[in-house]
């Protein structure tokens, strides 16, 4: 657990500083530690926490139109999500997140290269199709960085509105977690001890925020996903 809450404190950083990446760090130790069912309703009380965080530390830069839009297809699509994951088998909830991790490298690119201004039915749209899969595999932030960029938005603003949507959406799959049985006192108290790491991590990232390039932010995204992706296939091989 003192691991644990070491790469929390470190994942809080991180994530503080390019609006993602903690669960991508976490969620490999997570599964080993717990296995992967009980890590992603973990996951989920921990990046509740973080992005509680972030909204605090960029309250002012929030954009609550763009929230909106994306929260309200979101909310059910990620409630469905995590109502997919329960009835699937833990090796294969370990594979898909894995599998989905690496494909993310291309597509984040894809998608940077590609999107052009967006507007709020578009952010509509990508809540739906994001929430769904952040139901079922804890974690979507890559693909999420670029729309919320593509609609313009940047940095500060950025980070706390991005954190401000996926609040919506983590809070949502925590309650449907509970509603299952699937969160039970434990899996909440070390979501909670989590959580509390990725906080103080997220306060500490902020000074770092506009020293980040953006060939930095690219880099540090792949690697994340690169490393995330082949542990939680190693864990499901094995």
């Amino acid at each position: 657990m003192l691991l644990v809450l070491i790469i929390g404190l470190l994942a809080g950083v991180v994530s503080g500083i390019i609006g993602t990446g903690a669960s991508m760090m976490l969620l490999p130790v997570l599964a080993y530690v717990n296995g992967p069912k009980e890590a992603i309703p973990i996951m989920a009380i921990a990046a509740v926490m973080a992005n509680v965080s972030r909204i605090l530390v960029w309250w002012r830069s929030i954009d609550w139109h763009a929230v909106a839009a994306y929260a309200a297809t979101g909310i059910p699509a990620a409630a469905l999500g995590a109502r997919t994951m329960l009835v699937l088998p833990p090796r294969t909830v370990d594979a898909a997140i894995g599998i989905f991790f690496l494909t993310m490298i291309p597509m984040r690119r894809w998608l940077a290269a590609n999107l052009r201004q967006l507007t709020l039915p578009h952010l509509a749209l990508a809540g739906a199709a994001i929430g769904f899969l952040t139901g079922i595999v804890a974690s979507t932030g890559p693909v999420s960085v670029p729309v919320f960029i593509g609609y313009g938005l940047t940095k500060g603003s950025f980070i706390g509105t991005e954190a401000a949507a996926s609040l919506a959406i983590y809070v949502t799959k925590a309650l449907t977690f509970q509603s299952f049985g699937a969160l039970p006192f434990a899996a909440l108290a070390k979501g909670l001890l989590v959580g509390g790491s990725l906080m103080v991590g997220s306060l500490i990232a902020k000074p770092f925020l506009l020293r980040l390039t953006p060939e930095a932010f690219r880099h540090i995204m792949d690697a994340l996903l690169l490393g995330a992706g082949v542990s939680l296939l190693w864990g499901a091989a094995s």
